[in-house]
């Protein structure tokens, strides 16, 4: 029978259809296959293809917009928001708005056209995590910006416009109403509590195991009790802390290993799937230490959202979280 749950954090409902249960070889499995690409603006060579470097990391002698790097970060040449003017909140009416002011931005994850996350080694991924705290960092201080959302397409099926490895970040003047809804969930918790959700879970999957997948000192990941996909998985910090930029060191090498070994066993099980990666962090100057706690999300595109989901705010999910974590936690990448 078909079962429905609520998330813990946001209140969101799901229904887990295991009498639509499908068998991965049911699956519209999308394999993203990397095809060489000659002229590539991301691969080491053609810096001249793309905007001026915000950051690089580089060796020693080499020059910026050059090459001789391991990672560049650059503005998107085509940004749904842009860093130029003021906001100009106002209303007409019952409507509001206001300018389209923001900051677009662009991590090119290796200069080898045929990287992936699940492919780098565990230093270069971490210089990734490294480069998303640095640039949120920076950001963080324009006071126009209220969010700054990092994350990642890979495989035109999940919305990437290149083969060729990257990430985004977008810094928003409001907070998206999934990470309010987030936050509320988690400071009702707190309220009522006095604990953190995310430690709540945590603790609670750790114990009973069923929707644990892997561990190691720093970070857990596990399927969520209310998934909207299918294979869905989150990775937390096992100790508490809100915003992602603030995470020291030594636990981004810890997350950049789990996160690797996730998505290699991704990848063996569900055959390369394309898949969309999101960072939730706190947002920028709003106090949160107390209840709210900062995780990455994994959600490979399995299933597609229908008239339903759109209709009512439910996903139906097909395969139950248990055996989601089941499968991944049996494979090894």
């Amino acid at each position: 029978m078909s079962e429905l749950r609520k998330d813990p954090v946001t209140g969101r409902w799901v229904i887990i259809s295991t009498e639509r249960s499908k068998r991965l070889s049911d699956f519209q499995l999308e394999s993203v296959a990397i095809t060489p690409d000659d002229g590539c603006p991301f691969c080491e060579g053609h810096e001249q293809m793309t905007p001026r470097e915000l950051l690089s990391r580089r060796r020693d002698g080499t020059h910026a917009d050059g090459p001789g790097w391991d990672l560049r970060v650059v503005p998107n040449q085509f940004p749904v928001l842009r860093v130029e003017g003021t906001l100009d909140r106002r209303g007409e009416g019952l409507f509001d708005r206001m300018n389209g002011i923001g900051a677009h931005e662009v991590v090119i994850e290796s200069p080898r056209h045929v990287d992936t996350l699940a492919t780098m080694g565990e230093s270069a991924v971490e210089q990734v995590l490294g480069a998303f705290r640095d640039r949120v960092q920076d950001l963080k201080r324009d006071r126009r910006f209220r969010y700054i959302v990092i994350f990642k397409n890979y495989g035109k099926g999940a919305g990437a416009s290149l083969d060729h490895s990257y990430s985004q970040l977008i810094a928003l003047p409001i907070v998206p109403r999934e990470v309010r809804d987030e936050m509320d969930g988690a400071r009702a918790h707190y309220a009522a509590k006095e604990r953190c959700v995310f430690c709540d879970i945590i603790a609670q999957d750790s114990q009973d195991g069923r929707r644990l997948i892997a561990e190691n000192a720093d970070m857990v990941a596990m399927s969520p009790y209310a998934p909207r996909f299918p294979f869905e998985t989150w990775i937390l910090p096992k100790r508490h802390q809100a915003l992602f930029e603030d995470t020291p060191r030594h636990e981004f090498a810890s997350l950049a290993r789990l996160l690797g070994d996730i998505l290699r066993r991704m990848n063996k099980t569900l055959r390369h799937p394309p898949y969309n990666l999101l960072i939730h962090t706190a947002p920028l100057a709003e106090p949160a230490g107390d209840f709210y706690h900062w995780h990455v999300e994994i959600i490979p595109k399995l299933t597609k959202v229908a008239g339903f989901e759109w209709a009512t705010g439910f996903y139906v999910n097909p395969t139950a979280p248990e055996e989601a974590a089941e499968v991944l936690r049996d494979s090894r990448g």
